[in-house]
């Protein structure tokens, strides 16, 4: 009598608290709905990775490996090159295994770090990246990967993480949330106008920031029908806002 009964409202403690603890964040997200435009959530997504993708089938092969996808550059609308970690195996060793996979362009072996290799890969674009470029969300690296998993996080307002969770349920039913923080928008960048707002987000957006950079100062100035040295004064403005705030608020001369 008793097994049916547990049996009924399940046996593993495991489950019920994973189960417990995914309630409590999406209740959590839930009350966050009264004032969605003022908030940024950080947040901390896991999932199985689709197997149309390479690094699926990859990482599942050889699930002791770990990779971390370091950045990315957009080479057209269709296809992005990244630099990824392999933490293991000698330097090339996987360049010609990955270089089959069908949605992978072109591979190079560039270097070996601590206990892996630096590869290149060139790819074409998961369907993530029309979200995040329709969001103009830029993304957080590293994206880390092992045994078929993705975990990344998503730092974005309310309604834009909504999306981005949506996407991430049609990949995998069971997605899970690690973790959502929150902080005030204003507080988290309380220094910049509006403007500097939008400059920041059209840098990110077109990798400026990214390492390595996707796009010249010059590229970035014609893209956004600005001046070069317009451009360059705004992004040192806001670089020296962002800073001083780190520090505490208190001018670095």
């Amino acid at each position: 009598m008793a097994t049916r009964a547990r049996e009924r409202h399940g046996s593993d403690p495991a489950r019920r608290s994973s189960s417990s603890a995914q309630a409590d964040r999406l209740r959590a997200l839930r009350e966050s709905e009264a004032h969605p435009n003022d908030r940024l959530l950080l947040a901390t997504l896991r999932l199985r990775i689709p197997k149309t993708l390479w690094t699926g089938p990859f990482s599942l092969k050889h699930p002791s490996l770990r990779l971390e996808a370091l950045n990315r550059t957009e080479v057209t609308p269709e296809v992005s090159v990244s630099d990824y970690w392999i933490g293991g195996g000698a330097p090339g060793e996987w360049t010609e295994e990955i270089a089959g996979y069908p949605d992978v362009v072109h591979v190079d072996s560039l270097a070996a770090v601590a206990d892996g290799c630096l590869y290149r890969i060139k790819y074409r674009n998961p369907p993530v990246v029309a979200v995040y470029r329709r969001l103009k969300l830029p993304f957080q690296f590293p994206l880390r990967i092992q045994a078929g998993v993705i975990t990344w996080e998503v730092v974005g307002r309310h309604g834009e993480f909504q999306e981005i969770l949506r996407y991430a349920r049609r990949a995998d039913q069971g997605v899970q949330i690690v973790s959502i923080r929150r902080r005030a928008l204003r507080s988290h960048l309380p220094l910049l106008t509006d403007a500097q707002h939008a400059l920041l987000s059209q840098a990110l957006a077109a990798g400026y920031f990214a390492v390595p950079r996707g796009i010249t100062l010059t590229e970035l100035a014609r893209k956004l029908d600005r001046s070069k040295s317009s451009i360059s004064e705004g992004i040192a403005v806001i670089e020296r806002k962002l800073v001083e705030s780190v520090l505490g608020g208190g001018s670095i001369g």
